[in-house]
């Protein structure tokens, strides 16, 4: 989870008074800091190939009880109908 401040937050922290930091300018450690998160950031590519094995198994999953139990499906999902239907299923 990632938090976010605002541009409106105030710190506590005194600002400094040195000149190459009057107009905002990062310190040298929080560039390293920044470019660090900037090149992790980049790297992360996701689990593509993840939900796609997912994706394909649960379809396997479907095909294969759909080929071994369809007329028991068909069945189920009419005798959960009919109520609703007023048996003209």
């Amino acid at each position: 989870m990632t938090v976010h401040r605002s541009r409106f937050h105030r710190s506590n922290r005194r600002r400094s008074t040195r000149p190459d930091r009057a107009m905002g300018a990062p310190s040298p450690a929080r560039r390293s800091l920044t470019q660090r998160l900037l090149t992790r950031l980049a790297a992360e590519q996701g689990d593509v190939p993840g939900w796609v094995l997912i994706t394909l198994m649960t379809a396997g999953i479907v095909v294969a009880l759909w080929a071994v139990a369809s007329d028991q499906i068909v069945q189920i999902f009419q005798n959960a109908m009919a109520p609703f239907l007023s048996g003209s299923l």
